[in-house]
């Protein structure tokens, strides 16, 4: 092997040696590794945010990414995992918005089949929600549609949580709590 060429029978003369081709080697792709998101369980393994010593929080959710951050000025306190609506009729508005006075423990939509718990809305009274991944009718939770969690938009509009991530946002999400929805 000569400067990545194979010489087959080198006792002939030199304008008659033959070139075999050589194969490139690939260079294996290096993947980032999956994280395993469990929507039973919180995005971050730390405690959430204390709003009492972060009275001027805010909440910013990046369409792109399929996270939702919960900030104090310019730093991220706990990020997310989530999943907003899809493109089209179904996509999430982007803007400028504020956590709204409704919220309840469960909602269940005929038209859309689809139910969650722990919901709180920011745009349209009602309308658009943060809420847990889809339930049935029963409150039971649609797992097919769970492991999408923060890694496609499949909602209708809202913005999907974990199932204790919307829960700490139904407990904690103060009414007049300003909601940035980025397409970034």
């Amino acid at each position: 092997m000569v400067a990545g060429i194979s010489v087959i029978n080198s006792s002939r003369p030199t304008h008659s040696i033959k070139k075999v081709a050589v194969s490139k080697v690939k260079k294996k792709k290096t993947t980032k590794s999956k994280v395993e998101i469990n929507w039973q369980k919180a995005s971050e393994n730390k405690p959430y945010p204390d709003v009492k010593k972060y009275p001027k929080m805010w909440i910013k959710v990046s369409k792109k990414k399929q996270r939702t951050y919960l900030m104090n000025g310019k730093k991220v306190l706990y990020t997310m995992y989530c999943s907003t609506g899809e493109n089209g009729k179904n996509a999430t508005p982007a803007g400028t918005f504020a956590i709204q006075k409704e919220r309840g423990e469960f909602f269940y939509n005929h038209e859309s089949g689809e139910g969650a718990k722990y919901w709180v809305s920011w745009k349209d009274h009602g309308v658009y929600l943060f809420h847990s991944v889809p339930t049935d009718v029963y409150g039971k939770f649609d797992e097919k549609q769970a492991k999408f969690l923060g890694k496609k938009a499949n909602s209708h509009g809202c913005v999907r949580l974990s199932v204790p991530d919307s829960q700490w946002l139904y407990q904690n999400a103060k009414e007049g709590t300003k909601v940035v929805i980025t397409n970034k």
